[in-house]
């Protein structure tokens, strides 16, 4: 996701409390907060058929996401999603605007690739014990996650979070003596 720009047109929204919320779910829209950097919050609607097939492309649920609204663009990172338990369906987002100038703490997953040595040749198994990681980094350099080659891991072998390499765009808060995966 870090050079891919994720759009959405919004309209403003009055109407707040949970009556008003479920006229919007049934008129196709899903209801959604932006808390805004200079305080408040600002209330806003979605069409729910475009809100959802934009969820079906991304993994994370920290993204960056500009919002089309009243004619401007807002940058704003996208941290939450609630789900209607039965159906599955978005019922609301919360959204917190951004500057694309300043570093923000996220979380991003950790995904394990490779099969290890210790599997394949020594009959062990692979235990993942951190599924993801907490970073500082500009809004633009947001990924969708973190490969983690553990091809070359054997029995009895672990691989911490010291032993990623980011690069500079990232700064790791996880500890570093945190064990991903064994």
């Amino acid at each position: 996701m870090a050079n891919e720009k994720i759009k959405m047109k919004t309209e403003p929204r009055t109407e707040q409390g949970s009556c008003a919320a479920s006229r919007l779910r049934r008129a196709g829209s899903v209801p959604a907060a932006v808390n805004r950097i200079g305080g408040g919050t600002t209330l806003v609607k979605f069409d729910a058929h475009d809100f959802k097939a934009m969820l079906r492309h991304h993994a994370s649920e920290q993204m960056l996401v500009t919002l089309e609204l009243e004619g401007q663009e807002l940058p704003t990172l996208m941290r939450e999603v609630q789900y209607d338990v039965m159906t599955g369906y978005p019922i609301h987002a919360d959204f917190s605007e951004v500057s694309l100038t300043k570093k923000i703490r996220v979380s991003i997953p950790v995904r394990v690739v490779g099969e290890p040595e210790g599997v394949k040749v020594e009959g062990g198994i692979l235990q993942q014990m951190l599924r993801s990681v907490d970073v500082d980094c500009l809004p633009m350099d947001i990924v969708e996650h973190f490969d983690v080659d553990v091809s070359g891991l054997k029995l009895d072998q672990s691989l911490f979070v010291h032993d990623l390499h980011l690069g500079d765009k990232y700064t790791l808060f996880t500890g570093k003596d945190v064990a991903i995966a064994t």
